[in-house]
């Protein structure tokens, strides 16, 4: 399977990425699938991908939810080494281009005060949208580690 068709399997096809790239067989190795179940376990047990009512919840800590994701996917590259560089070549451009968006527009603004009113409620929406994206991420995850994917296992 080639890496675009990956990406609109799992509905990620507003990821920028170079048309060399997108047209490359998609050939995990055993470094890929360790690095991506690692990953998947984190993103599935935290408030990153999980839905936040209006009611539930504190965004300064769901804001740092998402920051941990840069620290996670370094560590877990690390760890894995050069050989996960499919791995590596997905989680790199979502997090250029998915989470340090949400995280560059909100650090600053969460961390003078707490958000109130529309500012909560923006916040809130922003959260919401980039929680799709994250989920859609960890079901590609799922794919790449050749796992079940759990990602919808809890009734709402």
């Amino acid at each position: 399977m080639q890496l675009k068709k990956l990406l609109e399997k799992w509905d990620l096809t507003s990821l920028k990425i170079k048309a060399p790239f997108l047209e490359m067989q998609w050939e995990p190795q055993d470094e890929d699938k360790t690095a991506a179940w690692e990953l998947y376990i984190e993103l599935t047990t935290r408030a990153a991908t999980q839905g936040l009512d209006l009611e539930e919840g504190d965004e300064a800590a769901a804001l740092e939810s998402v920051y941990q994701l840069f620290a996670l996917t370094r560590e877990t590259i690390k760890r894995n080494g050069r050989s996960c560089i499919n791995f590596t070549r997905i989680a790199v451009v979502v997090l250029n281009q998915k989470v340090r968006l949400f995280t560059a527009k909100w650090h600053p603004r969460v961390l003078a005060s707490p958000l109130d009113g529309a500012a909560r409620q923006q916040f809130r929406a922003e959260l919401s949208a980039l929680q799709k994206d994250l989920r859609n991420y960890t079901r590609l995850l799922t794919d790449m580690a050749d796992v079940e994917d759990l990602t919808d296992l809890e009734a709402v």
